[in-house]
């Protein structure tokens, strides 16, 4: 086969396979071209010409450059004549003339359509995409703004989603904290249950369901208590161990009720309640004894005062409980008035911050509304929840840094924090500063009495769900505080500290456990500086340095703590800044800081 007959090495391909040899053997053409296989060409059918078969490779895969149909990208079909006569393998003569003819049709329609044999990668995408037409500049503009959609719609969905989801800041009423402290059974949880089922915290079937079960155990007078006191220990023994909280409204304010335990053994407990009160109502009880044994020496009605006035609390309500039992005596009454007043009035409690009532906690009488005149015609005055409701709002340390020492952890689904902002503000998101250990953390979720919020303030008593810290990294007594201004931490300071009553004198050296805000830490005296003018508040140094301190003295010390201390100056940061020191479980000091050295 010479060069004229064919063209090109790729037009050969492109024809027809020329007509196989005689079976017979007669005769040899020795000068036919080689064969090669064509795998795309049409398959053979005798006596029906050609009928096109072709094989297409496996997705995803390219095929050879020999296998590529010509015209294939665009839907190109070879055509063959069908009135051709047709060949068998035994009359098919092995010419040049018949593999001419069948050639010159493929061969032209080849020539008009088919691409370069040359594949590129941008052949083979075409070849996937099915077409080979690149995207004009209105097609790309097209497919790209449903991108542009999309980028423009992101931004707007919060907003849709926050805001009917987006919970309240704040109710607008005045948050108020109130606890409950005084001698052990004096009738403080049974006044606490009983205001919460008058004011609609406690409804009448729980009630009911409280009461028989306390009649199962021979306790029917503790049902009321039961609302508060939840342990089984609490309800088996009627003593409170634990501060209990629960809360109620009225039209003016939010209360916030703390019961605080009475037993001596867990004053500790009683203190980590009081720093969080506002408000402190001293149950008193009438009852011949009861009275006596919580007021003299060794009684926790004398106690609770002296640590309610040392945590910051201001207003004291002096509830005088179980007048029922005294068929509210006019006697009585005056008996205990006359001697609270000159011991509350020694606490540092003025006449126009204390104030006194009769009330009965177990029949209600007292509470919500003032004693019925043919019971208790010689008082006039209001019942305790309208006394608290008349009481003018508080002053908060809005302006100070953020301060809110931690009370109580636990964890439920998450790390929770309790305890009662002393000042400033945050919301939900904001991230805090965990001292004294120094650990950044995120407020995920915040609930002002068991209720989402998104922000709280200066009062509140709150839980918090926080993020990037561990349960046991969690401690009472830590702080939380602004990452750009952290609250101080020391373990050396000074403070100005008054002797209450111990049995010895107290020297350098001297080892008590300090109770500031809710940290709990071992401290000693190391060193006495000066007395301090009991008139005039200041430091006397006239009177040297003092070689021992007794009771009723009031001196400045330089105390060290066993642990880092958060702790503030008490003209900076007054919730900070007191404390009580105790001894072999008895409150001996109270005091301030004044520097950290």
């Amino acid at each position: 086969m010479s060069g004229e007959d064919l063209d090109s090495w790729e037009e050969h391909d492109d024809a027809a396979d020329p007509p196989p040899p005689k079976t017979g053997g007669s005769t040899f053409n020795a000068s036919a071209p080689s064969f090669v296989p064509n795998f795309n060409a049409p398959a053979f059918v005798p006596g029906g010409g050609f009928t096109p078969a072709p094989q297409q490779p496996a997705y995803g895969q390219m095929p050879p450059p020999g296998m590529m149909q010509p015209g294939a990208a665009q839907g190109f079909v070879p055509k063959f004549n069908a009135q051709a006569p047709a060949q068998t393998p035994a009359t098919a003569p092995a010419t040049k003339a018949p593999p001419q003819q069948s050639e010159k049709p493929v061969k032209a329609a080849a020539t008009e359509k088919a691409p370069p044999k040359t594949e590129t990668p941008a052949d083979t995408k075409k070849e996937d995409t099915g077409g080979d037409k690149p995207a004009t500049k209105k097609e790309k503009t097209s497919a790209e703004k449903p991108k542009a959609e999309k980028k423009e719609a992101k931004p707007a969905e919060p907003e849709v989603t926050e805001e009917p989801e987006e919970p309240e800041i704040k109710d607008n009423r005045e948050h108020v904290n109130i606890i409950f402290i005084g001698h052990v059974d004096a009738g403080k949880s049974t006044i606490g249950g009983h205001l919460m089922f008058l004011t609609g915290g406690v409804d009448k079937r729980t009630l009911e369901k409280y009461e028989r079960e306390a009649r199962e155990k021979n306790r029917e007078s503790w049902y009321l208590s039961w609302a508060l006191d939840t342990n089984e220990e609490e309800r088996a023994k009627g003593k409170t161990v634990e501060c209990g909280k629960a809360f109620f409204a009225t039209d003016k304010k939010h209360f916030t009720i703390i019961d605080a335990p009475g037993h001596k053994s867990f004053v500790p407990s009683m203190i980590s309640g009081a720093v969080q009160a506002d408000i402190a109502v001293l149950v008193i009880s009438s009852r011949t004894g009861e009275f006596e044994a919580g007021f003299d020496r060794g009684g926790q009605t004398r106690e609770h005062a002296m640590l309610a006035k040392s945590a910051g609390v201001k207003q004291l309500v002096v509830a005088i409980n179980k007048m029922d039992c005294d068929n509210w005596s006019k006697t009585r009454y005056d008996e205990i008035l006359g001697k609270l007043q000159p011991f509350l009035k020694s606490m540092g409690f003025s006449k126009n911050d204390t104030h006194y009532m009769p009330i009965s906690g177990q029949t209600g009488e007292g509470l919500i509304k003032s004693v019925p005149k043919d019971k208790c015609d010689w008082f006039s005055g209001d019942g305790l929840v309208p006394y608290l409701d008349s009481l003018p709002p508080i002053k908060r340390d809005l302006d100070l840094p953020m301060r809110m020492p931690i009370v109580d952890k636990y964890s439920d689904m998450g790390v929770i924090a309790s305890g009662k902002l002393l000042s400033g503000r945050l919301q939900k998101g904001n991230k805090l500063m965990l001292m004294p250990n120094k650990a950044t953390v995120t407020v995920a979720t915040v609930l002002i009495d068991e209720e989402e919020a998104k922000a709280a303030s200066s009062g509140d008593n709150v839980k918090l769900k926080l993020k990037g810290v561990e349960e046991e990294d969690l401690q009472p007594g830590y702080v939380l505080c602004p990452l750009d201004n952290i609250c101080s931490v020391g373990n050396k300071f000074d403070a100005q500290v008054i002797i209450l009553d111990y049995r010895t004198i107290i020297c350098a050296g001297f080892q008590c456990v300090l109770h500031i805000h809710s940290a709990i830490e071992e401290v000693v005296m190391k060193l006495l500086i000066c007395y301090v003018d009991k008139k005039t508040g200041k430091p006397n140094k006239s009177k040297g340095r003092p070689r021992f301190l007794k009771p009723g003295d009031v001196a400045i010390v330089r105390m060290e703590a066993s642990q880092p201390v958060c702790l503030e100056p008490f003209k900076q940061v007054g919730a900070m800044g007191r404390f009580t020191l105790r001894v072999e479980g008895k409150s001996i000091a109270i005091g301030r800081v004044l520097k950290i050295v």
